[in-house]
């Protein structure tokens, strides 16, 4: 009995409880070098297609509306108006909704909400469909007149691209998840030369995680994107205008206040949206002739207002120039805002990043011709809080508008109106428009991120230090009697040698069996539960892990054991777990005030003391 009794303590500091892993601030290990080079191959290739993208969209643009073979950007605003601006977007929505049809649904959209949906719940796994298809029903529809940006497309398209490339080797999930947001933000920065806010957004919407893991590869995937964008786009800021901020001490009020009628902007474009997708979804024809309806709309507007129509950088430069018209300026703002609403309900394919700047900084222009400074400053102030607000990213977008403008100097006011905006939005909606039809398909994301408290707290400081024990000598007869006797109410207790070493668990199902099989009268508990090392915890290992090892083991209790000694120090069962998310509750939930009432104890404590008056 010594031979085994060694064995199973060697087991119970090997095996199940192997000696607790080192902790350290970060849980990352080589393995992010592994990723890192990949990055670099995946920021390379997700570049190759951002310049595809938006050379495909140029001519399919030039063909459809000056029938001629160009990779130069046309600008809609030179664009003849003509039956034909009616029937272009008509026609490019049909072929939009066969190809989602008989294609890939997945090309429905702006993207980002799909990418989400791969992120959380396919397993980071896309499709060789998407990584062709999204790019290509997105050149046909900005093409075609559609109102839309390159972003949504090229951050679907660069995420497909990464995943399939995960998918040549053995990595994990998140492994797989970190190569899908690198190929994302890759994209996004060849697009605009925007790296750090690319990297943002991927924090802020994609990764739901800030992990030195994750984080490394993307950043990487995002500046290989950013060295290879002045061979195929341009070196210099997208838009780049030097606006001044020469407002008094009270301007960041009016910062605020500007982002707060951005962040109602966003609501109520949001809820129109969502109100059209409704109205879409009453109709009873398929939804692949959808996309064709929208496309009506949206040429019905182009007749209104040309510059409406097609990605509109043009209509953004204009406006951080500060030397737009004031009836375009409002003719672009409600054109824009409609077309867009009814062409993004009908699931056409395209980015809203472009729109949202473009909905945000012509209400901004029009609010900064009454208010102090340069119309050009509110515009990148709307621009700011309309995309801080719609996609509740205000980190994001802060940085976004600075590397698409070079204005260092406008970090505090657009910080202070891209916040302002996003209180407003979290406050008044439930959701944002990235994250309202992944709820309508029935899926529940939370985009808020806090510390684990499994990951912050010790066995020790949850375990029961008094904890009912059987001898391992035990007969098997008195074990299934201990087990029928009412007061005894646990389902399991461990099995202890002399010396207090467990060597097992033994549950009030295995009693059962044992009376049921009839034939151990002359044997104990340790000849039944020592055959195998049992699962143990330490003192020191984190809740985390206790939980990992009990759901291994598939335990309802754990044994807590000295790891030098192996001797029972404690017993950590499921209730135990569950009481720390309790606390964690309590933590979020109730409010006390402990210097108000340390007040009211010494004023009384002073009045206890105070001798009584002389008569």
């Amino acid at each position: 009995m010594q031979d085994r009794a060694t064995a199973t303590r060697t087991g119970a500091s090997g095996h199940g409880a192997a000696a607790p892993r080192g902790l350290a601030d970060f849980t990352t290990d080589k393995r992010v070098l592994l990723l890192i080079g990949m990055a670099v191959v995946i920021g390379t290739a997700a570049s190759v297609a951002a310049w595809l993208l938006v050379d495909l969209i140029a001519i399919v643009s030039n063909l459809i509306w000056l029938g001629k073979f160009s990779l130069v950007p046309l600008d809609m605003g030179t664009v003849t108006r003509s039956p034909w601006m009616v029937l272009a977007p008509v026609c490019g929505g049909l072929v939009i909704g066969l190809m989602a049809r008989f294609g890939s649904e997945k090309i429905r959209g702006h993207g980002i909400p799909e990418a989400i949906e791969a992120i959380l719940i396919g397993g980071s796994l896309m499709s060789p469909k998407v990584a062709v298809l999204k790019p290509l029903s997105s050149a046909i529809s900005i093409g075609s007149g559609g109102p839309f940006g390159a972003e949504g497309p090229i951050i679907m398209t660069g995420g497909a691209i990464g995943s399939l490339f995960a998918q040549l080797f053995h990595l994990s999930a998140a492994e797989r998840k970190t190569l899908l947001v690198a190929g994302a933000a890759a994209g996004m920065t060849a697009i605009f030369g925007t790296p750090m806010a690319a990297v943002l957004l991927a924090v802020e919407l994609l990764l739901f995680e800030w992990k030195p893991r994750s984080f490394i590869p993307v950043a990487v995937a995002a500046m290989v994107s950013m060295s290879w964008r002045p061979l195929m786009f341009d070196a210099a800021p997208l838009f780049p205008r030097q606006v001044g901020f020469d407002l008094p001490w009270w301007g960041l009020l009016l910062c605020a206040g500007m982002g707060i009628l951005s962040g109602l902007q966003s609501g109520l474009l949001t809820n129109l949206l969502y109100k059209l997708e409704d109205a879409f979804e009453r109709l009873p024809i398929h939804w692949m002739w959808w996309p064709a309806i929208g496309g009506l709309v949206v040429g019905l507007g182009g007749l209104i207002e040309p510059r409406a129509l097609g990605v509109g950088y043009d209509v953004i430069a204009g406006l951080v120039s500060g030397h737009m018209m004031v009836q375009a300026v409002v003719a672009i703002l409600l054109v824009k805002g409609v077309i867009w609403l009814v062409a993004l309900a009908s699931g056409t394919s395209g980015g809203v990043l472009a729109p949202l700047l473009i909905l945000g900084g012509t209400l901004g222009y029009l609010v900064g011709l009454v208010l102090p400074g340069d119309p050009a400053l509110w515009a990148l102030l709307g621009m700011g809080g309309m995309m801080g607000g719609t996609m509740r990213a205000p980190l994001t977008s802060t940085l976004f508008i600075i590397e698409l403008t070079g204005n260092v100097h406008l970090l505090i006011p657009l910080f202070t109106a891209t916040v302002a905006a996003y209180a407003f939005t979290v406050l008044a909606l439930r959701r944002s428009i990235l994250t309202e039809k992944i709820a309508r398909r029935g899926r529940h994301i939370t985009r808020e991120y806090g510390t684990d408290p499994f990951e912050l707290t010790r066995a020790f400081e949850i375990m029961v230090k008094t904890v009912d024990t059987l001898p391992a000598e035990m007969p098997i007869n008195e074990a299934t009697a201990f087990f029928g006797q009412p007061e005894h109410a646990h389902r399991s207790y461990p099995v202890v040698l002399p010396g207090g070493v467990p060597v097992g668990m033994v549950s009030r199902a295995d009693a059962l069996r044992w009376r049921a099989e009839g034939d151990h009268a002359d044997q104990t508990l340790y000849d039944l539960v020592s055959d195998a090392s049992v699962t143990v915890a330490h003192p020191d290992d984190l809740v985390g892990r206790v939980t990992d090892l009990m759901i291994a083991a598939d335990l309802g209790r754990i044994p807590v054991v000295d790891p030098a000694t192996h001797v029972l120090v404690g017993l950590i069962a499921r209730k135990d777990i569950l009481r720390l998310r309790s606390a964690n509750l309590t933590e979020e939930s109730e409010r006390q005030a402990f210097l108000g009432r340390s007040m009211r104890n010494m004023s009384k404590a002073i009045r206890k003391r105070k001798p009584p008056a002389t008569p």
